[in-house]
């Protein structure tokens, strides 16, 4: 009896540990996406920046999720999409916890994502985005530091779900 209980600790002991690790890399995916968008909203609003002939640092503001898709001034419909955005988060956290290493790695790349651009919608009613990948008069979606993460993530997943079978 004194071993299972000892087992048990030494399990719950080990699963915090692992847990503290990918909790710091979303915090770390967080702050990152903090930090580039107050560098951007404070020395950015009014110009474009050019970086070069594919990239430019332009300040936009999406109401909308990923690409600028539900945008709306309505607010019933922007805090309906925010509280269903909280909801994935919260599925995605309990995903996290259930989870093996690897899967932990790419929920922690996503969440951090997700929690940056959620941050925003509380804070700015709007997320911020400014990176602006183009080619001559072809521009694609304005987008941020969150957005790469999470994209990053469920393409790691995709990845993961076709390649490695459990």
């Amino acid at each position: 009896m004194n071993f299972l209980i000892k087992l048990k600790k030494k399990t719950k002991d080990l699963f915090i540990k692992e847990n503290i690790f990918y909790l710091l890399f979303i915090t770390i995916i967080f702050l990152l996406d903090r930090f580039s968008k107050l560098k951007i909203i404070n020395n950015f609003s009014d110009t474009t920046y050019y970086v070069n002939n594919y990239i430019n640092l332009d300040l936009i503001w999406n109401i909308g999720i990923g690409f600028g898709l539900l945008s709306t001034n309505s607010s019933l419909l922007y805090n309906l999409v925010t509280l269903i955005i909280g909801l994935v988060i919260i599925f995605l956290l309990y995903f996290f916890i259930i989870s093996e290493k690897l899967d932990k790695f790419i929920y922690s790349i996503i969440i951090g994502g997700a929690l940056g651009n959620f941050y925003d919608r509380f804070v700015y009613q709007a997320v911020p985005d400014f990176v602006d990948l183009h080619y001559e008069n072809f521009h694609w979606f304005t987008f941020n530091v969150a957005d790469i993460f999470i994209t990053l993530g469920i393409i790691i997943y995709l990845i993961r779900s076709f390649l490695i079978k459990d």
